[in-house]
Parts: structure tokens; sequence; C-alpha cells
């Protein structure tokens, strides 16, 4: 099965969770940015995962990636706004069919959440979605990810995995 996780990450935390997915998912499943998941990495792809973080109770625009530079000497690190939002991605995304997965990683209190959007833009580019969305929470606005996150995120990836191939 040829599957590939797509996130957007600006702390770390959504990278840590992409590639832990990828490793429940099996070996040889890649997790890239939005910036690297084009062309040959998503021909003939059987699964998407995407997953981005929640920032203003929703999927990150491209105009939030400027807010989101500003936090420079707010956060503990620098944000990384160097990939387009996974937004603009699914927006490119060329029509395919197969199946899909969303996540979002967020602060446990958010009433509102980014996957709804990614698994719309996943179907509109004809992929069907595996599984409900999950949610990874950070513990404050720039993480670190609740413990525990990562070890459930390797989890859910095998979930994905076993349910294609049962």
């Amino acid at each position: 099965m040829k599957a590939l996780v797509v996130y957007q990450s600006h702390w770390g935390n959504t990278a840590a969770v992409a590639h832990a997915v990828a490793e429940g998912i099996g070996p040889g499943t890649p997790a890239l940015t939005t910036d690297e998941a084009v062309g040959a990495p998503i021909a003939d792809v059987e699964l998407i995962v995407a997953g981005a973080p929640v920032i203003a109770f929703g999927l990150p625009t491209e105009d939030m990636l400027k807010q989101i530079a500003g936090e420079i000497g707010k956060a503990p690190t620098p944000p990384d706004v160097s990939h387009p939002t996974l937004r603009s991605w699914l927006e490119g995304l060329p029509a395919g069919h197969g199946h899909c997965a969303a996540f979002e990683t967020r602060i446990w209190w958010s009433p509102m959440g980014a996957t709804s959007t990614i698994e719309k833009g996943l179907k509109r580019a004809g992929y069907s979605p595996v599984a409900k969305s999950e949610r990874f929470i950070v513990e404050g606005t720039y993480g670190p990810l609740r413990d525990g996150e990562l070890e459930r995120a390797r989890r859910w990836g095998a979930e994905l995995a076993q349910s294609l191939t049962a």
C-alpha cells in the first residue's frame, strides 16, 4: 500500500505527530511537508493522511503565516513559516482516488478545529475517509505535546493501515 502523511507545522508539534503516524502506518511511509508532497510522491497514493495545527480556531491561511511569523520572540523557538499552508496544498491537490484521514494538533479547549476543512479538501480531490479524524493535544500555544500523544499517533497510524488491509 502506498501511503503518505502530509503536514503543516510551525513549532514542531504537528511534524512530530505526522512522523509518528507515518511510523505507525509502516516502513517506507513518508511524512512530508506541503512543498515536498507534490508530483511523484502523491502519484497513485492509496492513503493520504493530512494534518495541521489549529490556529485561530481553524485551518491556517496564508495570511495567518504572516501573523505566525510575528511570534518570533514570543515563542520558545522561531516558527517555521517556510512551507505553504496545508489549506493551499489542498487547493492544488490533483484529482486522485483512494482513502484519506485527517488530524490536527490543538490546545484541548479549542471550540473549533481544522479537520473538517482538511477532510473536505481531500474529498474534493477524490479521496474517501477511512477513519474518524484525530485531535492531538498540545499543552500550550507552542507546545509541547501532551504526554502519550506520540504513542497514540503511532497506534492511530497502525489502525489506519490495518483498516485498509482488512
